[in-house]
């Protein structure tokens, strides 16, 4: 099976499989800072595409709705314009509109042309154990065409814990994004998957590609794409590592 991804940066990928258009976390602004109750945020980069440039898209895979790295200005605005918006149950409330809120394990299906996409919630943790009150809910979302193929994992703001472990023994997937670069703001711990947590999730998809994302372009993130690079290289698990350019199309093949 092969789909074509697109980092827009940060968070920010595009995902085209079976003929349809997926868009991760959607974030657009140019870079500036963001004040938030409990810390401000500095964006270091811009998209490496706009929002107009990314085209029509058949659904938004939104993790969470509260932090401006995952959700900023701009793309609020582009979520008013998606045919659908996939979210938690409380930011669908928060948010409104076209959203639709899902718990853990809750599904839907998107229809095209006589394709199917199914889409399940995963479960997610936006940090250590103990953060749920702080970080707010989070959710990921494995991807599933009805052609032979293996299903596509987007982990969503998370680290490593039980409930991605779960992911990988209900789903064998061929494709992973983890949500990496160590993101730090509230304490000395990150919120975020670093390059521990995702070499634990490579162990746990056993043979998937590992196409991480949330790498770079935000000054809270304390490990980059590089980072990640060194430690699959160093422990073996480098051929299955794919670093994606910025703004370019790339097939995965898996």
């Amino acid at each position: 099976m092969s789909i074509t991804i697109t980092l827009i940066g940060g968070p920010t990928a595009l995902i085209e499989i079976d003929g349809f258009r997926l868009l991760t976390d959607p974030t657009f602004d140019a870079p500036g800072d963001y004040q938030l109750p409990h810390v401000k945020l500095e964006k270091l980069t811009g998209p490496a595409l706009g929002a107009r440039d990314v085209g029509e898209i058949d659904a938004v895979l939104l993790s969470h709705d509260q932090h401006s790295d995952n959700l900023d200005h701009s793309g609020r605005d582009f979520l008013k314009d998606a045919r659908r918006v996939l979210t938690t149950e409380a930011g669908a409330k928060r948010l409104g509109g076209n959203t639709e809120g899902f718990a853990p394990w809750a599904s839907t299906t998107l229809k095209k042309g006589g394709r199917t996409l199914a889409i399940t919630a995963t479960p997610a943790r936006h940090g250590p154990a103990g953060i749920e009150p702080l970080s707010g809910d989070v959710i990921g979302f494995v991807v599933e065409r009805t052609k032979p193929g293996r299903p596509v994992y987007v982990s969503g703001d998370t680290t490593w814990f039980d409930g991605v472990a779960e992911v990988a023994r209900r789903f064998d997937c061929g494709v992973v994004l983890p949500f990496a670069g160590a993101a730090q703001t509230r304490g000395p711990f990150h919120l975020t998957m670093d390059t521990n947590d995702a070499i634990e999730t490579a162990r746990a998809f056993a043979d998937a590609v590992i196409v991480p994302v949330h790498t770079d372009g935000w000054a809270h993130f304390r490990q980059n794409a590089s980072d990640l690079r060194a430690s699959f290289d160093t422990l073996g698990f480098g051929r299955r590592l794919r670093i994606l350019e910025p703004g370019v199309a790339t097939v995965i093949e898996s």
